[in-house]
């Protein structure tokens, strides 16, 4: 498992590869629909968050659900995950993350900075959706 690069607010305004990674997951969110998934987002903390704003695209998997959900959502190991939480603080992303890399799955990425990484950075955010299946 590695750690996805720097928080995004860090990046000078550039932007860096790491802010055009997670920028892509939100530009070609919609493709995904239509193609087959290159990457999950996972979001690790419980329902009620994911209702209330999330990253674009997102699935729910509250860290103590990975060991029964990720096998049914995530079927194929070796698909890049990105796990992340709240923000630094939080510590659901990475635990969800080692239980991930724990089960085999081999492209894990944990993102640090999280929601409020993606909120200094001015990316969107999706609220009062039903979370998503991968």
């Amino acid at each position: 498992m590695t750690s996805l690069c720097l928080p995004l607010a860090s990046l000078s305004p550039r932007l860096g590869r790491c802010r055009w990674l997670l920028r892509s997951i939100v530009t070609n969110s919609s493709k995904k629909l239509d193609h087959p998934k290159k990457s999950i987002l996972v979001e690790a903390l419980p329902p009620e968050y994911l209702r209330k704003r999330h990253l674009p695209g997102a699935i729910n998997i509250p860290g103590e659900q990975i060991q029964n959900r990720a096998p049914e959502l995530m079927p194929n190991e070796d698909i890049e995950i990105i796990v992340y939480c709240a923000g630094p603080a939080c510590h659901a992303s990475r635990q969800a993350a080692d239980e991930l890399t724990s089960m085999g799955y081999v492209n894990v990425r944990h993102y640090v900075g999280g929601k409020e990484d993606w909120m200094q950075a001015g990316l969107p955010l999706v609220s009062g959706e039903k979370p998503l299946a991968a």
